[in-house]
């Protein structure tokens, strides 16, 4: 998995946008998970989750941040936390391209 600082590296604005699912048929899980960094006009940095089902609305957040290393600690917590879907559903989270 590439670090925070690799991903805003690569990205021309300092942007970012990233999608999981874990699927497992089996056991009718299917998962999605969004996370998107950016940055709002006035120069707040805006972490936005969505998660649910594949296919379904599901739900979501925002979080602004003054401080932009707030928000990419918040966008670390978070990867750490799809990195340890294997343990918890059984099924890990794979990346999706966009």
């Amino acid at each position: 998995m590439k670090t925070i600082a690799d991903m805003l590296a690569m990205a021309d604005d300092g942007d970012f946008r990233e999608r999981w699912w874990a699927v497992d048929p089996k056991r009718n899980i299917a998962r999605n998970y969004e996370l998107a960094m950016t940055t709002d006009l006035f120069g707040w940095t805006i972490v936005e989750r969505r998660w649910g089902r594949i296919g379904a609305k599901g739900q979501g957040c925002c979080s602004s941040f003054a401080d932009r290393t707030e928000a990419i600690r918040l966008v670390d917590a978070v990867r750490r936390r799809r990195a340890s879907a294997r343990k918890r559903l059984g099924v890990e989270y794979t990346p999706v391209r966009l």
